[in-house]
């Protein structure tokens, strides 16, 4: 492995082509303004280096990045990669992991609009990320301890597993497949609809008109906040244990609650029933 140590690389396509390389406290910025400093390259290891130009690891196989920094100006980051593992590290540019696969993301710290999108086998541990349209087109997820906020998060991902999490967001997990959230707070309106497959276990669902048009929903003992016009055209089976403000025109299926304000059945369709 070669080791570069303290530069700074402003030019076009800097260390592109490396195969075995370890970068050490460099810097990616300047007035040349270049694009792609890693792009098709191998065996790559970055530590402590500060990245403020576009597009810097594009086609690389097989790239650990520790304890780095990627700003707002370091667009587009991760593109067509994989094997990547990435600690203690900011990525807060836009557009950053796309179409990337086998990625570890340990403790760091996510602002990135357009996140996550059409990755495969990715696990995210002990980190916070602030996005819209977070994930989205991505499979085989493994999330725990991850804290979220933003919009229209984790749209058509399909095999996913989410542990002690916390999700502040509008629109999560629409038309997504076979996806269990345990132990986690999900706030935000609009919850999963289009759903196939999704399971809450242990879980409290926070805000308007969540889990409608479903398929094959399981709620298990989990808490609702805040939350009407629940399960519309859903196919549920579901035990609560907090009152329910509304729930509409469950379509097929049992909804165990202790209270709810009001039952809508107005739908000559709708056969689930709700037993309080």
């Amino acid at each position: 492995m070669k080791t570069i140590e303290k530069q700074t690389f402003d030019e076009e396509r800097a260390l592109y082509g490396s195969d075995g390389v370890i970068v050490n406290e460099c810097s990616f910025d300047g007035p040349a303004d270049g694009e792609s400093a890693i792009k098709e390259s191998a065996n790559v290891e970055v530590n402590r280096c500060f990245f403020n130009l576009r597009y810097p690891f594009w086609h690389v196989h097989k790239l650990g990045i520790h304890d780095s920094e990627m700003t707002e100006l370091c667009r587009a980051a991760l593109w067509y990669s994989d094997q990547i593992e990435i600690t203690d590290t900011k990525l807060h540019g836009i557009k950053a992991l796309r179409e990337c696969s086998d990625v570890t993301i340990q403790n760091c710290d996510i602002v990135s609009p357009e996140f996550g999108w059409s990755v495969k086998n990715i696990k995210m541990n002990d980190s916070t990320a602030a996005s819209e349209y977070f994930m989205m087109r991505s499979e085989n997820l493994f999330f725990r301890n991850v804290k979220f906020q933003g919009k229209y998060s984790f749209q058509y991902i399909k095999n996913a597993v989410f542990e002690n999490c916390i999700f502040d967001t509008k629109d999560a997990f629409w038309h997504g497949e076979n996806i269990i959230v345990r132990n986690s707070v999900v706030r935000g309106e609009y919850l999963a609809w289009y759903a196939d497959g999704l399971t809450f276990e242990n879980c409290k669902i926070i805000g308007t008109q969540p889990l409608c048009y479903c398929k094959k929903l399981h709620l298990i003992n989990c808490e609702m906040e805040d939350t009407d016009l629940c399960f519309e055209k859903s196919e549920v089976e579901a035990t609560i244990t907090t009152p329910v403000i509304s729930i509409k025109n469950p379509l097929k299926g049992t909804i165990n609650v202790p209270s709810v304000g009001e039952i809508i059945m107005d739908d000559k369709y709708a056969k689930g029933v709700v037993i309080v």
